[in-house]
């Protein structure tokens, strides 16, 4: 199975503030759901509470240390490991947030990578991408517009000989 992430990311890094995104963009809103749609997505429990509920026509797994916890319409795991396991497809999606992007980035084959060029105050990051593991496969620049920062599409895989 292809373990993806999906993130957007700021220059400073930042991905979130107060449980929330720190932007919104319509295009990147739009891959975002082109691209996990018909898979499975991961999640920590506090991105499922940011969002409210399970997204639809996606398997929505969420990884939380409460056992107890049961979520209409997701899968409720305690582990990534348990969450690859009850995942269906040949690829699953990494939606955050930071503990679980800290934790799946070394294990992850893909990168959908959004980045926002602009800095954003915030108290959740993207953990540091090393780019002598990970190679840029595709790019797509968007610039800005009115209210919207400039923001690139860039598609990265692991180098095969790491």
């Amino acid at each position: 199975m292809i373990v993806s992430i999906i993130v957007a990311v700021a220059n400073n890094s930042a991905i979130g503030g107060n449980n929330q995104l720190l932007w919104h963009i319509s295009g990147d809103l739009k891959r975002f759901k082109q691209v996990t749609s018909g898979h499975a997505i991961v999640m920590g429990r506090k991105t499922y509470e940011s969002i409210g509920k399970p997204l639809p026509n996606r398997q929505n797994i969420v990884i939380t240390r409460n056992r107890e916890l049961s979520l209409p319409g997701a899968d409720v795991v305690d582990s990534f490991e348990a969450a690859k396991a009850a995942a269906q497809g040949d690829e699953l999606f990494i939606i955050g947030g930071g503990e679980i992007y800290r934790e799946t980035l070394p294990l992850a084959n893909r990168i959908y990578l959004t980045r926002v060029w602009a800095d954003y105050k915030a108290d959740t990051f993207f953990p540091e991408i090393d780019m002598n593991i990970w190679k840029e496969v595709s790019r797509e620049d968007v610039p800005a517009e009115g209210e919207t920062p400039a923001y690139s599409f860039i598609l990265l895989e692991k180098n095969i000989s790491n």
